[in-house]
């Protein structure tokens, strides 16, 4: 469930040098949208974008609040942090910085990792606009252009997978 892709032509994007901002819409409440955004990443993320890959994967998720890790539990309860919480507003806000490099390798230092902004914003016909901006991957060094290009194509795939988990009406964890 969630791993499917459906609607990729209702995610727009558009982009400058250093950053990819993605739009959708998706139906339903505001609340709902940011949790299945927060709470439910397992139904939507690629697994093959985790480090412990579609058959190890135990867990992936966000710890809520502001210094909150984004994380993933894999083999053996080994648990990579790959992000940190830096602002926390539900329903409307999340950003997070996102602390892997160009080559899939750990980048501990927050002031070498791009910023994931994802908002959500209720429009007038019950449906939520889901924005998502990936910004500073001029911060990722030498590789900051070729790392936003394929972050761009992978952020279309994942935000179409996201939009298949809100459709799918099921809220359980």
């Amino acid at each position: 469930m969630g791993q499917e892709t459906t609607n990729a032509s209702d995610v727009r994007q558009d982009s400058t040098r250093y950053s990819v901002r993605s739009t959708l819409r998706v139906p339903g409440p505001v609340d709902r949208a940011f949790a299945v955004f927060t709470d439910r990443l397992a139904d939507w993320w690629v697994k093959e974008y985790t480090w412990s890959g579609p058959q190890k994967l135990a867990k992936i998720g966000f710890e809520p609040g502001v210094g909150g890790m984004a994380y993933e539990i894999g083999p053996h309860g080994f648990r990579a942090d790959w992000g940190r919480v830096l602002d926390w507003q539900p329903p409307r806000r999340l950003v997070f910085n996102w602390q892997i490099g160009p080559d899939r390798a750990p980048v501990p230092d927050p002031a070498q990792s791009s910023v994931v902004e994802a908002r959500f914003a209720p429009q007038a016909d019950g449906t939520t606009l889901v924005e998502v901006e990936h910004r500073d991957f001029d911060r990722h060094g030498e590789a900051a252009e070729g790392y936003r290009e394929a972050l761009t194509a992978g952020w279309h795939e994942l935000l179409s997978r996201y939009a298949a988990a809100v459709e799918s009406g099921d809220d359980e964890d």
